[in-house]
């Protein structure tokens, strides 16, 4: 978004001591106006409250959600994070400088024991394209200090936007190094394509710490699992730095689930009614601790992730569900002719209708997809042989053709995906017909790697060499960890991939390992620069 308008932290508040007042516990000595009353509701004195930091996210022209949850205990094996069975008032402002000298909006939610004593504050009456400052109060203590931005008015002429996007943090597997560099980027957005928890055995051998259940079944285990995540300083750091767009994958549930239909459903409990419960409980645990708007508060195992949000003329962006309304998947991986049946869906008939009514009647110059699993085509076998992986849209051919039909059939301009989930980093051209490398280029798509699931990683592996080698589309691979950076003008949209050396140790340097360009009015990589 475009800088000039906005008051900038400059000088003593620069980007950095931002930072140190985000990751601060208290900052009691702060200008503002936030009372320090004790709350009636509190029977007791509370421990810190603001353990897992602060956020916010879904932002409109005029405010955006703004959450925290209180949680002195964040680990405590009830679910219930340390906090008593009543309700505490939270107050909280937003101001337009780091200090709280000019506080412009302010207000009281009560965090309630039934929604984990979680809050989020949709603030309106804020000014489009404009940065601010916001902060919570529970008794005597302040919370850390966040930085959020609105976005710009409808079709207002945008110059530039500059986003990242990410997935899959195993806590077991690594340190999320990567956020603490997303944190320094000075991002307007963050976007968050699933696996923000991994609900199985988090047992690992790096040093993370371990949790007493091995795989989360209640909501109690599932708000531990969080817990112990959001207590991560780099994590917090990343949600403080900008305002968050999220939607969950597999794993936020439950590995691989398609519907209603657990990846667990040859045991005797995890019949449908069972895993639904399952379900359940992981959207309302992911409701709790992300920054997400009352329209997807879930009801019971349902809840709205799909949505759309536009950015001035520059960007529309349609967040997708790709895991409560697909069919389930197939078992083969060779000779899979089923995945060609026009029966089978990824999205289900109203979003899939939703998302193409949406794209044509779309007036953006960018008209990008937040996906959570890779659309491109992606043959595993070296040779004349063929193998594709049923859980992304390979394995569902037919809805795929469905949405790039779509897309040329509503003349849809500068069309890109957004993905995560695979572990590695791919920038590839979508193709009318993958089997013919010549057909039509009809948008771009831009996988993104772990923040740190999977380990280490490196540069390239033996499936990045043949996916390289069979699939011409794929322009770029890399298996390393991070995150993706996306600067996205009238006439360019260029994704950095930014890479760490290793997860397995803290800390540790950033790379750009590539940067990928596609131009406005010509789809597919124009460029790739390593």
């Amino acid at each position: 978004m475009p800088k000039v308008s906005t008051p900038q932290v400059s000088g003593a508040l620069g980007r950095r001591h931002f930072l140190g007042l985000a990751g601060a516990a208290t900052v009691v000595g702060a200008v503002g106006t936030l009372g320090t009353e004790v709350p009636a509701e509190a029977s007791r004195p509370l421990g810190d409250v603001f353990t897992l930091g602060v956020a916010s996210g879904d932002p409109h022209p005029d405010g955006v959600v703004l959450w925290t949850r209180l949680a002195p205990e964040p680990l405590a094996a009830d679910g219930k994070g340390g906090m008593p069975d009543k309700r505490v008032a939270v107050r909280w402002e937003v101001a337009e400088d780091p200090r709280f000298g000019k506080v412009v909006r302010r207000g009281v939610e009560h965090a309630v024991p039934a929604w984990g004593h979680s809050v989020h504050a949709e603030v309106r009456g804020l000014r489009p394209d404009r940065e601010y400052w916001y902060r919570f109060a529970v008794g005597h203590q302040l919370s850390p200090v966040g930085r959020t931005r609105t976005a710009p008015a409808a079709y207002r002429r945008l110059n530039e936007l500059t986003f990242a996007f990410a997935s899959c943090q195993a806590y077991h597997e690594g340190f999320f190094t990567a956020y603490r560099h997303m944190a320094q980027d000075d991002l307007d957005l963050v976007v968050h394509l699933g696996d923000y928890i991994y609900e199985g055995n988090s047992q690992g051998t790096i040093g993370r710490g371990h949790l007493p259940v091995a795989e989360t079944f209640s909501l109690a285990d599932y708000r531990v699992r969080y817990g112990q995540y959001k207590s991560d300083p780099d994590l917090q750091a990343a949600h403080a730095a900008a305002p968050w767009v999220v939607a969950p994958d597999d794993h936020d549930v439950e590995n691989n689930w398609a519907g209603d239909i657990s990846q667990l459903d040859n045991e005797p409990d995890q019949d449908p009614a069972v895993f639904r419960q399952r379900r359940a409980a992981a959207y309302q645990a992911y409701y709790e601790n992300l920054p997400l708007r009352r329209t997807s508060m879930p009801r019971g195992p349902e809840m709205q992730v799909f949505r759309r949000l536009t950015f001035g003329n520059l960007l529309q962006l349609n967040v997708l569900d790709t895991r409560r309304f697909r069919t389930d998947q197939l078992e083969c991986v060779r000779g899979c002719d089923d995945r060609f049946d026009p029966a089978r869906t990824m999205l289900g008939a109203e979003q899939e209708r939703w998302l193409l009514d949406g794209l044509g009647r779309s007036d953006a110059r960018w008209n990008a997809l937040g996906n959570q699993i890779f659309a491109f085509e992606a043959d595993h076998d070296a040779g004349p042989s063929e193998r594709f992986g049923m859980d992304t849209w390979d394995g569902y051919a037919a809805a795929r053709q469905r949405l790039f039909d779509g897309v040329v059939e509503r003349r849809v301009d500068n069309f890109v995906m957004i993905t995560g989930d695979a572990h590695r980093s791919v920038a590839a051209d979508l193709k009318l017909n993958f089997a013919d490398p010549s057909s039509r280029t009809v948008g771009t798509e831009f996988l993104g790697t772990s923040i740190s699931s999977g380990g280490n990683g490196t540069d390239t592996d033996a499936l990045g060499h043949t996916w390289l080698a069979e699939n011409p589309h794929m322009r770029f691979h890399n298996s390393q960890r991070g995150y993706q950076r996306c600067v996205v003008t009238p006439t360019h949209w260029r994704t950095d991939y930014r890479v760490v050396p290793n997860v397995t140790t803290p800390g540790g340097p950033v790379i750009t390992r590539a940067s990928v360009t596609v131009e406005s009015g010509r789809p597919g990589v124009a460029e790739v620069s390593n």
